[in-house]
């Protein structure tokens, strides 16, 4: 681990940050975040130029067409812990490795390699490493998302020429990203409530736990006001941009819980950006998911009914509705997914041209929402098997 220089520290309110202006629509950036020291400034330069060593003694140079570090800090909006020792950073740094040749050759050639980078260079970062290996062609293919919106909108390049990524500029119009993207964005928020609520049922309840409960619960805060933002066009790379639009959002006709959004959402954008150790009990933590969670399934069912075109009086409605939720995937590539995470045994299945996130929208819904008294043990298990199905249609 980076032995960290004395300490800077000040007081910091909590007003937000405001923008330094040095990410924008070119998709660079000269700073990780908005108001970390120059030693974690430096430190996280430092990260990324181990990062381009390791993966220069990886991959020969030639089949790599560019490095983009993604998420918080490419964009400049990277999480800071302040310290007594100093700003230590929090969030995980994302790195899109694109090489040049067929992506599912290149990820079976080279995923385990960057697996074991990663974990070498963690320790060293003070954060989690990932590797995301893609291409441009890929990109330039992709519909556009929520995630290649953010990622085209502020990243850092590392490695490349700027003009290569030419002809991706289709995803930076947030107008574009389909009504799906704010389902997504709250199916793994919310999973992040569900997989909460577990630790806070176990017999032991530690103070990594804690971190987790209260880490989950921000980002569900701010994702609640985020989808709101996407359905209607109004979402933004910069999250303190994002709360000044919640702020000025006017829906016709405005939800009831519209005000108790906007309140979570501030609280999820300084957690993102001065994230800070739990110090909370159980009981304090279990009441505030409590309120998140009763929160979540108003803008959860908001959400289905607008996209789907449907009433839901109740989680257990949405999810015992025979409906297809998943009407924007194509049949016959959903069927193609289902034969790969269940083999021939897919074809015996009624639901076989449905997308599988089907099954975990409806297992979501029933586990977090509909409350029934579950023995901890029988609710972990449960748990444990949704996650594991989550992770296959994320």
């Amino acid at each position: 681990m980076i032995a960290f220089p004395d300490p800077w520290f000040s007081d910091h309110s909590r007003a937000l940050p405001v923008s330094s202006g040095t990410t924008g629509p070119d998709g660079r950036t000269t700073r990780f975040t908005l108001d970390g020291d120059d030693h974690l400034e430096a430190h996280l330069a430092t990260t990324c130029s181990l990062i381009l060593a390791g993966l220069r003694g990886l991959i020969p140079e030639p089949r790599i067409e560019a490095v983009l570090l993604g998420g918080g800090y490419g964009r400049g909006e990277g999480g800071v812990m302040h310290t007594e020792k100093g700003d230590r950073p929090y969030n995980d740094m994302e790195f899109y490795v694109c090489l040049r040749g067929n992506r599912h050759l290149n990820e079976q050639r080279h995923r385990l390699a960057l697996e074991v980078l990663g974990e070498i260079l963690t320790p060293r970062a003070g954060v989690d490493i990932e590797f995301k290996i893609t291409s441009l062609a890929t990109l330039r293919s992709t519909p556009v998302s929520m995630f290649t919106y953010d990622l085209m909108m502020g990243h850092r390049l590392l490695l490349g020429d700027p003009a290569l990524v030419e002809g991706l500029e289709y995803h930076r119009n947030p107008e574009d990203i389909p009504p799906s993207e704010s389902t997504r964005l709250l199916m793994n928020r919310c999973s992040g409530l569900l997989f909460a609520l577990e630790r806070l049922r176990r017999a032991e309840f530690t103070a990594y736990d804690a971190d987790y409960v209260q880490r989950n619960l921000a980002k569900a805060e701010l994702a609640f006001g985020d989808a709101l933002l996407a359905a209607h066009g109004r979402y933004h790379w910069s999250c303190p941009e994002r709360h000044r639009r919640l702020k000025q959002l006017a829906p016709e006709p405005a939800p009831a819980w519209l005000e108790k959004v906007r309140n979570h959402h501030v609280n999820g954008v300084l957690f993102k950006l001065h994230p800070e150790r739990s110090l909370a009990a159980r009981d304090e933590l279990q009441s505030r998911h409590t309120a998140i969670v009763e929160l979540g399934l108003n803008v959860w069912l908001w959400q289905e009914q607008r996209r789907l075109g449907q009433d839901f009086g109740s989680a257990r409605d949405y999810a015992l509705s025979p409906d297809d939720k998943c009407p924007e995937t194509r049949p016959a590539r959903n069927l193609l997914v289902n034969l790969k995470l269940a083999g021939p045994r897919a074809l015996l299945r009624s639901d076989r041209w449905r997308h599988p996130r089907n099954h975990a929208l409806s297992a979501l819904s029933l586990l977090l929402w509909d409350p029934q008294v579950i023995p901890p043990t029988v609710f972990a298990h449960q748990v444990a098997a949704y996650k594991a199905r989550w992770r296959q249609v994320n």
